[in-house]
């Protein structure tokens, strides 16, 4: 198992990413259909910084979430081995848990700042894959009870980078629809949807690589209108420290602010579209409005929310 938790393959991949993006660029210079966005040099300069600078934090990060899992692993009285059932038990467990990562990271204004980073690009393509966060400790406590199942870490690990090298592909304008397998997999339509900031879109299609969850969960979402790819407001920057940072700064902002504790409290936790009830703000605060509009979520998270 050692082995196994040093092995990356989004390392062994990128070559293979790189090409695909140029294949990519050049199917949608000749196939461009109205409203495609296509590659524009800046913003695939910024994803691909962004997610240079991601792959190194998490080599060092990924150290940390072993030795963590690892812990969990030790106290855990389970041990399901590494025999064919338990990668088949292992794959649909690990994609649980990638969807309610995904789903806390959109409905929670701490963990959106670390994750608005991947919505941040008005462009939808293979580079918008690499635009990732530079804060992934955020993750770790989402794959803990694999461990605890009896999921052995470098298992977890594996699986996880799997799921994050299905995931490059489905970040396409160039494949439509995939007809029987739309309804159990996350594809590239369903994808769109999740990066669009159409109203109806908003916070919708979580899937890693099953779209079950979804349409188990109720958060399911066909693509049936050309999204509008970004966020609510974008925040206009090609600058990759902005872009991975911008939306803790606007937290800091709003906690900073003359409010009470609970107020501070759900500027932090709470949806990132939340706003206070007006008289939970003193006098003097009148102006303390949620900044969450920064980091692009000024419209309610979904219905209900």
């Amino acid at each position: 198992m050692a082995d196994l938790a040093s092995f990356d393959p989004t390392q062994f991949a990128t070559p293979a990413f790189i090409l695909l993006m140029l294949v990519e660029g050049i199917w949608l210079a000749r196939h461009r259909q109205e409203g495609q966005v296509g590659y524009a040099a800046r913003d695939t300069a910024a994803s691909l910084t962004m997610g240079t600078v991601y792959s190194l934090i998490y080599m060092v990060w990924k150290g940390v979430e072993y030795a963590f899992y690892s812990v969990l692993y030790e106290l855990s009285p389970l041990k399901l081995g590494s025999g064919v059932l338990a990668w088949v038990a292992l794959f649909f467990a690990e994609d649980l848990c990638y969807y309610w990562f995904h789903r806390v990271h959109h409905e929670s204004r701490f963990f959106w700042a670390s994750h608005v980073v991947h919505h941040s690009s008005q462009h939808y393509n293979l580079s918008t894959a690499l635009r990732q966060t530079w804060t992934p400790m955020t993750h770790i406590l989402f794959w803990a009870p694999l461990p605890l199942l009896g999921f052995h870490p470098a298992m977890v690990l594996t699986a996880h980078a799997i799921s994050l090298l299905y995931q490059f592909w489905i970040h396409t304008e160039a494949i439509g629809r995939m007809g029987p397998l739309e309804w159990v997999l996350n594809t590239p339509s369903h994808h769109r949807v999740h990066h669009g900031s159409n109203p109806r879109y908003l916070d919708r299609n979580y899937a890693g690589v099953l779209i079950i969850w979804d349409r188990l969960f109720g958060t399911f979402q066909p693509e049936n209108e050309r999204p509008t790819y970004g966020l609510t407001k974008n925040i206009q920057t090609y600058n990759p420290v902005r872009i991975a940072f911008h939306e803790y700064a606007a937290i800091v902002r709003d906690v900073l602010r003359p409010n009470p504790l609970r107020v501070r409290l759900g500027y932090v936790f709470r949806n990132p579209a939340w706003k206070p009830p007006e008289d939970s703000i003193p006098a003097a605060g009148d102006g303390a409005i949620l900044r969450a509009e920064e980091g692009g979520r000024q419209l309610p998270s979904h219905p209900g929310a």
